[in-house]
This record gives structure tokens, sequence and C-alpha cells, in this order.
């Protein structure tokens, strides 16, 4: 099936997903506001190949052929051709919904529109769209080319057609997908980590439990590979908090509503791995 696919968005999941898409012989346009968003992406890409060559997992040739695949651009018109695109931009609905009212009148009638939302709605971002019936949830997991998650998620009027070509991509750049029927803010998987993460905060909040031990709970108690906290710290607590917020002002659901200390973290510039410092120190 390999194609011609287009990234928008340059960030972490961004060139996650077309570094993946690259190995699998995809042509890929990758897309951010300026040269420095993309040069960032692609070193990126490298030092993530270089790292699987050095690994012995890819070999040294495909380094260069899957970075050869690969075309950056601040030019939103280059998805004109694509006929996949992957939108990675910023978990904001209304810099989302921008993206997709360009992408609506610049790509073909046949092209797929996907979005890497977490938490967002399809629907909502679909709305604005003059073909609603082609945009489709691909919610990647990070980092992509080591999580071999794909959510797949329809939003209301998204046709099996639509659904078919997103899961065939998805698969073929290495990934195992779950079809997610309705698209309720979370969906599913962003939806119990929420509620785990919440319930764990709080926990931690009121002196019930250390994080350490909290995770280790989790680990050895229920098998998760990670904790929620570090998980979290992975992630970005910045990015859960936002997530959290997303999910109970759609559901007005209390055990989604964020803990006090989730947000005075955010506040303070404690957001995980990224800046150093979450629940634990880095």
């Amino acid at each position: 099936m390999a194609g011609r696919l287009a990234v928008i968005g340059a960030g972490l999941m961004g060139s996650g997903i077309a570094q993946v898409a690259a190995q699998a012989g995809w042509e890929v346009t990758l897309r951010d506001l300026d040269d420095a968003a993309t040069g960032r992406g692609v070193a990126g890409i490298r030092k993530s190949l270089e790292k699987f060559a050095s690994k012995g997992a890819i070999q040294p040739d495909d380094v260069e052929a899957a970075l050869g695949r690969i075309t950056t651009t601040t030019d939103l018109e280059a998805a004109a051709g694509a006929e996949i695109v992957v939108e990675a931009v910023f978990e904001r609905l209304d810099v989302k919904q921008e993206v997709f009212r360009q992408l609506d009148k610049i790509c073909g009638p046949e092209a797929v529109l996907a979005t890497n939302t977490s938490a967002i709605p399809v629907t909502q971002i679909a709305a604005v769209t003059e073909r609603p019936e082609s945009v489709v949830g691909t919610h990647f997991f990070s980092p992509v080319p080591m999580m071999k998650l794909c959510e797949l998620v329809r939003g209301y009027k998204t046709s099996d057609a639509t659904l078919a070509t997103a899961r065939s991509f998805a698969e073929e750049i290495g990934k195992t997908c779950v079809v997610v029927n309705r698209d309720i803010a979370g969906f599913v998987t962003t939806r119990l980590i929420a509620a785990l993460v919440v319930e764990a905060v709080k926990l931690v909040e009121s002196g019930v439990v250390s994080p350490e031990d909290l995770d280790t709970a989790c680990k050895l108690g229920f098998g998760h590979a990670m904790g929620p906290l570090a998980t979290t710290d992975l992630t970005g607590v910045d990015v859960l908090l936002h997530a959290t917020k997303n999910i109970y002002t759609d559901t007005a659901d209390e055990k989604f509503f964020p803990p006090e200390l989730l947000q005075r973290m955010v506040t303070a510039g404690d957001l995980g791995r990224k800046s150093g410092k979450g629940f634990y120190d880095y």
C-alpha cells in the first residue's frame, strides 16, 4: 500500500509517525511552522534510527534510506498530493480545527484526513470540513517507533472505507489497532489512564502513599510495565492535566476532575522528564 503521507507537526509524535512510515517505504512530507521545528524533528528521527542500527535492529543503510524518504516543508500546501494526512499538532481544538479547515481545501477528494489527538472528539475536528466521512482518529502512542498500539477512532460520520484505509496504513507501518466505535472524549486509553492518574495523584496528594510505592504497586500488583505517575512524567504532566480537563469538560464526571497537585505542578513548571522534574527527578 505504501504511498504518499503528509504529517502535520514535527514534534515528538509527528516525527515518530514520519519515521515509522518512512521505514515502511512511504514517501513522507513532514510539515511544521518553521525550519527550526522541522530540523529538530529530522534530527530526532536520525538519532532514533541510528540507535536502532547500533542495536542491530535495522541495517546502517536503512538509516539513510528512511531519511531519504522524508521531505520537510513549512508550506501546508505540500500536503496536496498525499493519500493520507496525519495531523499531530498541539492538543487544542481550535488549533486542530484550523489545520483541518485548510487541509479540506488543499487535499484531494480521495485523501484520508487523520488526527493524532488523544482526547479531543474526532467529530468536533471533522465538523469544520466538508468531508467529515473522510476524517478519522489515529491515536499513536509515544514513543511511536517503540509503541505497538494505534487507537483508531470513528467520528460520528467516519465512513467504513476511511476506517479501513486508516487501519491498513497503521498495520503496514507495524502497529496493532483497536477500534473506538464512538468518539467520546478521551476515547478508551486516555480515559483509562486519566481515571487512574487522577486517583493516583489524589492518593499521593493526601499522603496515603509515596509516588514510588504507588507505581510499584501498579507494576507488581497489576503487571503494568510502568506505574501511572512514571507514565505521567514520560507523557508530560501538562499533557495529562490537559487531557483530564478535556474529559471532565465533556462529561462533567467528577472522577476526571484534575487534582490540585497536578495543577500546581504544571504552574510551577514540574512537567516530568522534559523539564527534569515531575513526580520524580530526572
